[in-house]
C-alpha cells in the first residue's frame, strides 16, 4: 500500500496545539510589556522627569509589521490592535502639528509687533508681549492631552497583557514591566533597586494596586 503523503497544513494539526498557542502568547506578552514600558517613559518625559529608559514602541510596532511575523500580538493575538495604535499615533502627531503651528504663529505676530513698533516708532510690541501667555497655554494642555493619550494607551496595553496572562495560564512573574508612573488598574506594583516593576494581576491572585 502506498504511502499517503500529508501536506503541511495536516502536519501542522498534529502540533500540539496547545503549545503552539502558548508560544504565541508568549511572544506576544514580551512584546507588550516593552510598548507599556516605553509608553510609560513618554508619558514620564511629560511631567519632566529625567528617564534613561530607551526602547522605541512605535518601532518596535513597526518592525513587527515589516517582518510579516504571525505570531506576536498585533497580527495574531488581537489584530485590533493595530488599528487602535495607528489612531493613537495620528492623534499624537496632529496635537504635536497643531502645537508648533501655535507656537509659529504666536512667533510670528510678536516679531511682527516688534518690527511694525521699530518702523512707526509706536509701542505695538506690547500687543505682541500681551499674547505671549498663550505660549504656556498651548504647552500645558497639549502637555495634558498628550498625557491622557499615553495613560490610555498605557492601560489599554496593561488590560490586553491581563488577558493573555488569564487566558493562556503565564506566569506574571515572567513579565515583569519597568513603570515609571504607579496609576494604573489590575497591576502589583513593586519598588525594586532598578526602579519601580509592575506585574499584571492574574485572576487567581489578590493584591492591592
Amino acid at each position: 500500500m502506498s504511502e499517503v503523503v500529508r501536506d503541511s497544513v495536516e502536519a501542522a494539526l498534529d502540533l500540539d496545539e496547545r503549545e503552539v498557542y502558548s508560544h504565541i502568547a508568549h511572544e506576544s506578552a514580551e512584546d507588550i510589556i516593552r510598548i507599556i514600558s516605553s509608553l510609560d517613559a513618554e508619558r514620564a518625559k511629560l511631567h519632566g522627569e529625567v528617564i534613561y529608559y530607551k526602547d522605541d514602541w512605535d518601532d518596535l510596532i513597526r518592525e513587527r509589521m515589516a517582518k510579516g511575523k504571525r505570531h506576536t500580538a498585533f497580527d495574531f493575538y488581537n489584530p485590533a490592535l493595530l488599528d487602535i495604535w495607528e489612531r493613537k499615533v495620528k492623534e499624537i502627531k496632529k496635537l504635536k502639528r497643531l502645537e508648533k503651528i501655535g507656537y509659529t504663529i504666536l512667533s510670528v505676530v510678536v516679531t511682527a509687533s516688534v518690527v511694525v513698533s521699530a518702523l512707526t516708532g509706536q509701542p505695538y510690541f506690547l500687543l505682541g508681549l500681551s499674547i505671549l501667555p498663550l505660549a504656556v497655554f498651548i504647552r500645558d494642555s497639549s502637555r495634558e492631552r498628550f498625557d491622557l493619550i499615553y495613560h490610555e494607551l498605557t492601560q489599554f496595553f496593561i488590560d490586553e497583557l491581563r488577558t493573555l496572562v488569564n487566558k493562556h495560564g503565564l506566569d506574571p512573574e515572567r513579565y515583569k514591566f519597568k513603570l515609571f508612573s504607579g496609576d494604573y488598574f489590575g497591576i502589583e506594583t513593586r519598588k525594586l533597586r532598578t526602579g519601580l516593576f509592575a506585574v499584571v494581576r492574574a485572576e487567581n491572585s489578590r493584591g492591592n494596586h
